[in-house]
C-alpha cells in the first residue's frame, strides 16, 4: 500500500468481486443481480455501487452517490464523538492519621468536584509501619463517602493495593454547567 493513502472502508463498483449481489437504494427495484447488471444500473443512474454488507449471502450493494455517502459517515463519526463525554478523575489523599480539620478541608473540595461533574478517587496512602492502622484507613474512607453520599454515590468500595487504600465516587446527577 503506497504511502500516505487511506484504504477504502468499502468495495466500490469494479472492486466488488461477488458474482451476485443483492440491490437496495433509492429509484431502485430491489432484487439479486448479477455484479455485472446492478454495476450497469448504477452506471445508467450516474451514481455507485458500493458493498455495504459484505458477509451477506449474497452481499448487499446500495446504489448511491459514494462521496456524498462517505461525507455523511464523517459527519456521524464527528457527532459521536461530539457527544461523548470524558470522565475526569479528581484525586484526593489522605494519611491514616489525618485530622478533622484536614477532614473537612479535602470534604469541601471534594464537594466542589462532584458539582463539577468530576469522579473522586479518594485513598490513604500508608508510609513506613502505618500499614498496621489498616482499619483507620477504611473507617476514614468510609466516613468520607458518608459525608458525600447526598452527592455522590459508591462506584468501589475501600479496597487496599500495595500501599494505598482507595475509594471511588461518582456523581449522583448532572453536573452544573457554567
Amino acid at each position: 500500500m503506497p504511502r500516505g493513502k487511506v484504504e477504502e472502508p468499502y468495495k466500490v463498483n469494479e472492486r466488488i468481486t461477488a458474482r451476485e449481489v443483492r440491490v437496495v437504494g433509492d429509484n431502485v427495484e430491489q432484487g439479486v443481480y448479477s455484479t455485472r447488471d446492478a454495476q450497469r444500473i448504477a452506471n445508467e443512474q450516474n451514481l455507485d455501487l458500493v458493498e455495504i454488507s459484505p458477509t451477506a449471502n449474497p452481499p448487499v450493494c446500495r446504489i448511491i452517490d459514494y462521496s456524498k455517502f462517505k461525507y455523511e459517515q464523517k459527519k456521524k463519526t464527528r457527532e459521536m464523538k461530539a457527544k461523548q463525554q470524558k470522565v475526569v478523575i479528581k484525586e484526593i489523599r489522605f494519611g491514616p492519621n489525618t485530622d478533622d480539620h484536614d477532614f473537612e478541608f479535602k470534604l469541601k473540595h471534594a464537594k466542589g468536584f462532584l458539582e463539577s461533574g468530576y469522579k473522586i478517587k479518594s485513598y490513604v496512602h500508608f508510609v513506613g509501619r502505618s500499614i498496621v492502622f489498616k482499619e483507620r484507613g477504611e473507617i476514614l474512607l468510609l466516613k468520607f463517602a458518608q459525608a458525600l453520599e447526598d452527592l455522590a454515590k459508591v462506584e468501589q468500595l475501600p479496597k487496599l493495593e500495595g500501599k494505598r487504600m482507595f475509594l471511588i465516587l461518582a456523581p449522583k446527577n448532572a453536573p452544573a454547567k457554567k
